[in-house]
């Protein structure tokens, strides 16, 4: 065998010999034993998340001779048993405000189209005023969702051009 393998081979076994000693020497103590406690917590403040889904009335649309009715979601996360109020803004459409809501003309025009948005289908219009016209419920500590449903009435048809207002839904709790 030569002197480097030997070497090699003496190292490994001593390397060896050294660890299984130190566990096989870890200390053992019979002297006592003393403790102690720490509390982990967290604490849950009343809180609320919101999210949106856009609401379409549809792309090709003609004469506003008939209503027409379209809906969509709104998710509220509020922490379990925190009350809360659901409001929808009159939107950015000109001349909207409070519960009249207008959508207007995205292509250079000067021309809106009304419209409405409900808590239930077509009653309770839904604004922004707590304990007026906004929808109250009470967390359950997931995710509820919470129809809005929307109606353009009868009205005179403006010329043709994409429609537009942004609503802007707020949990109060």
């Amino acid at each position: 065998m030569t002197t480097t393998k030997r070497a090699v081979q003496f190292a490994v076994a001593f390397a060896a010999t050294t660890l299984f000693a130190a566990v096989a020497d870890a200390a053992v103590y019979s002297n006592g034993s003393k403790t102690s406690t720490f509390d982990v917590t967290l604490t849950i403040i009343a809180d609320c998340t919101i999210a949106a889904n856009n609401l379409n009335f549809g792309s090709s649309q003609g004469v506003l001779a008939t209503a027409v009715t379209a809906n969509t979601t709104l998710s509220v996360t509020c922490t379990n048993t925190t009350p809360y109020n659901l409001g929808l803004s009159a939107g950015t459409g000109t001349g909207s405000s409070g519960t009249t809501r207008y959508m207007s003309g995205t292509g250079g025009n000067t021309s809106t189209i009304g419209f409405n948005l409900f808590q239930t289908a077509g009653a309770t219009v839904w604004g922004n005023t707590q304990g007026t016209n906004t929808q109250s419920g009470t967390g359950t500590g997931s995710a509820q969702t919470i129809t809005v449903y929307g109606q353009i009435p009868v009205q005179t048809t403006p010329q043709p051009d994409t429609y537009k207002s942004t609503i802007t839904a707020t949990v109060y709790f």
